[in-house]
């Protein structure tokens, strides 16, 4: 085993690099610089978390040669903390990478990235996939089937990735719970690349829009009852279109229930072009068939 380590590190490491971010402080006008970590995915396009480059006016990729370059954003979904970096060279090595099925727990995880950005390059760790599936509702984006880990993730491994003993990505490492003992979380590969694709064939991720202002009823009102109040709406919008009015609450998508609007955004990324809507108005439930749109956001040379 310590052999095959050896090889997935060896293996890995010319493919992951450092991200140093600066963006500027419009209160201070001072720069604010950060630092992360990020994978090669194809000959010029790197992968990282969109927190490490998000509002970025200046992104530098460190190689582990050390050679430095100059990074621009491709696209970034915040949704999924997913950020692709484009570098002006076509001959940079990517990861393979795996497949999210065919992650078990307890199959031993390789975490390679730059932990408290420390000089000498980056550190590696090992333990193994602690669960699957994992919600993170702390987080300040919505993102739910995470793999939890318990190979050591320190600040400044964000965006690094979660390998395998087949030298395969099976995930990018994205955050830490400060108070825990021994508990990380990487987005899943099969996220990574549904995500990636789209950011670079269109520049962003296509997601069905809805038309509201929502907030979980629970936080509104001493009800207790689950649902997604609605409190505002686009009067252009799919919602407002289908019959949907202002202190209407959402509690079902094609049959799935709705208790937040966590559940109702992710809900949203499944969805085909039409659902059926459940709601209460007044106490009473209501059907609605929703038409949805997509953002008209095109992109530009």
């Amino acid at each position: 085993m310590e052999n095959d380590i050896i090889e997935v590190v060896d293996n890995a490491m010319e493919s992951v690099v450092s991200i140093n971010s600066t963006l500027m402080a419009r209160n201070y006008y001072e720069p604010v610089k950060g630092s992360g970590t990020g994978f090669i995915i194809d000959r010029s396009h790197i992968v990282t978390n969109n927190h490490v480059v998000e509002n970025s006016e200046e992104v530098e990729i460190i190689l582990n040669s050390g050679e430095k370059l100059n990074g621009i954003v491709t696209g970034t979904d915040p949704q999924t903390d997913i950020a692709v970096i484009e570098v002006n060279r076509n001959d940079l090595r990517p990861l393979k990478l795996g497949d999210s099925e065919d992650i078990k727990v307890g199959q031993i995880a390789i975490a390679i990235g730059n932990s408290l950005g420390l000089p000498g390059g980056n550190t590696v760790s090992m333990g193994v996939i602690s669960a699957k599936n994992r919600p993170m509702p702390w987080a300040n984006f919505v993102l739910e089937g995470l793999l939890q880990t318990d190979a050591a993730v320190n600040p400044g491994n964000s965006g690094g990735p979660l390998m395998n003993l087949k030298n395969e990505v099976i995930g990018m490492n994205t955050a830490i719970i400060p108070f825990a003992q021994g508990i990380g979380f990487s987005i899943p590969v099969n996220t990574i690349k549904n995500v990636t694709d789209e950011i670079i064939n269109s520049g962003y991720v296509k997601r069905k829009y809805l038309g509201i202002t929502g907030v979980d009823l629970e936080n509104y009102s001493n009800s207790k009852k689950h649902g997604v109040l609605i409190v505002d709406m686009d009067r252009s919008g799919p919602a407002y279109e289908s019959g949907l009015k202002p202190d209407d609450i959402i509690i079902s998508i094609n049959d799935n229930k709705i208790e937040t609007m966590r559940d109702l955004i992710n809900n949203l990324s499944r969805v085909e072009d039409s659902a059926e809507l459940i709601i209460l108005r007044n106490g009473v439930k209501y059907k609605s068939s929703i038409k949805f749109k997509t953002p008209k956001i095109i992109k530009i040379d």
